[in-house]
């Protein structure tokens, strides 16, 4: 049965945002790592042969099942969402070279760099709880920008993240209310390892 390990993040100060506030944030991360092996473990089980007549049903499997799996949707895109914010502010801030594969397919996917910043931005700053996305999509060659409802509803089929910033009031209320979440979006920017994003765009292709 596949199991799923908690990844440990290389994390030095942050500008703008707290170690108080990453750490109760991994908190949360840890907490989906185990969620998925625990509703998977289940699924395993639920699914062996089914019992005597009489010693539980059939029916009710199936209800538990389909609800397992519709929660695993939620617990698997927190963990790896998750990763995905976590690793992009690993090992010190590096910025986003002019002359990169990455920067070559924001220009053409938006015109430009800032172009992409302000849009991306001020999908960031969507009512609500989740996160924004930059994703590629091979088939076409485009980046696309796209808001992820909680951690699972409206990730785009066949396309892979290439950067994701968590929205949630837990990624950032140690630090800011939320009338002021803006700050901490400028904050994830100012902290981002350029290097692990254009890596994450270099897998997806």
């Amino acid at each position: 049965m596949i199991n799923f390990t908690q990844k440990i993040f290389n994390l030095s100060e942050l500008k703008g945002i707290s170690a108080k506030n990453i750490e109760e944030h991994l908190k949360l991360y840890a907490g989906y790592v185990k969620n998925t092996n625990i509703i998977l473990e289940k699924i395993e089980e639920l699914r062996k042969p089914a019992r005597p007549t009489g010693a539980g049903g059939d029916e009710t499997n199936g209800y538990l099942l389909t609800e397992l799996q519709r929660r695993l949707a939620f617990e698997f895109g927190g963990m790896r969402n998750h990763e995905y914010y976590f690793s992009s502010l690993e090992n010190g801030t590096k910025p986003l070279s002019q002359e990169n594969k990455l920067m070559e397919a924001i220009s053409k996917s938006f015109g430009s760099y800032e172009n992409w910043l302000t849009t991306f931005k001020g999908l960031a700053m969507t009512k609500g709880i989740g996160w924004a996305m930059l994703s590629f999509d091979k088939q076409t060659g485009q980046l696309l920008n796209h808001w992820v409802d909680e951690q699972h509803i409206g990730h785009l089929v066949s396309t892979s993240p290439v950067l994701a910033l968590d929205m949630w009031e837990h990624a950032y209320v140690y630090d800011y209310p939320t009338s002021e979440k803006k700050k901490y979006i400028d904050a994830f920017f100012e902290n981002l390892n350029w290097s692990i994003i254009e890596k994450n765009f270099i897998e997806a292709q």
